[in-house]
């Protein structure tokens, strides 16, 4: 299970994903630009020792990323979605995209992305932490392929 994170813009975000995804045995595709350095002390301060336990990899832009990884099936998790995560039948090797915390991905991307799933939530909130988005719909596809 991949989790991919389109130029993330919170270190601490990022690091608890990271950390999570150590934890769970997954691993994590940061498309560029970050919106800070992974040197950054938020970043470590979180982060901790996980980062030597992860699979990171690193693309320049989406392009890349994308040229990469033409096989796979991308799902993206994005509140404009119609399809529930809990509706969903994952697969062992797809790409969970989270967009970034700012601003999700560009419209563009929307319209090129063919899977689209959401959290359900109170209809007077606008989205979950991301870290907290990551856990739940990395949890849920783990646990449809038998891999917790």
């Amino acid at each position: 299970m991949h989790i991919v994170l389109y130029k993330p813009d919170i270190p601490q975000n990022t690091a608890a994903i990271i950390r999570l995804s150590a934890c769970l045995n997954l691993s994590v595709h940061i498309i560029e630009p970050c919106g800070f350095n992974l040197s950054d002390k938020r970043f470590k301060r979180v982060v901790m020792d996980y980062m030597g336990l992860s699979r990171i990899s690193r693309y320049n832009d989406y392009e890349t990323f994308l040229e990469k990884h033409k096989k796979s099936r991308i799902i993206l998790m994005t509140t404009k979605a119609k399809q529930l995560y809990h509706d969903f039948k994952f697969k062992k090797n797809d790409m969970l995209l989270f967009g970034r915390e700012s601003s999700g991905v560009p419209e563009n991307l929307h319209k090129t992305i063919k899977n689209k799933v959401k959290i359900p939530m109170n209809k007077k909130t606008r989205s979950l932490n991301i870290g907290m988005s990551v856990a739940i719909i990395a949890s849920e596809a783990l646990r449809q392929n038998n891999l917790l």
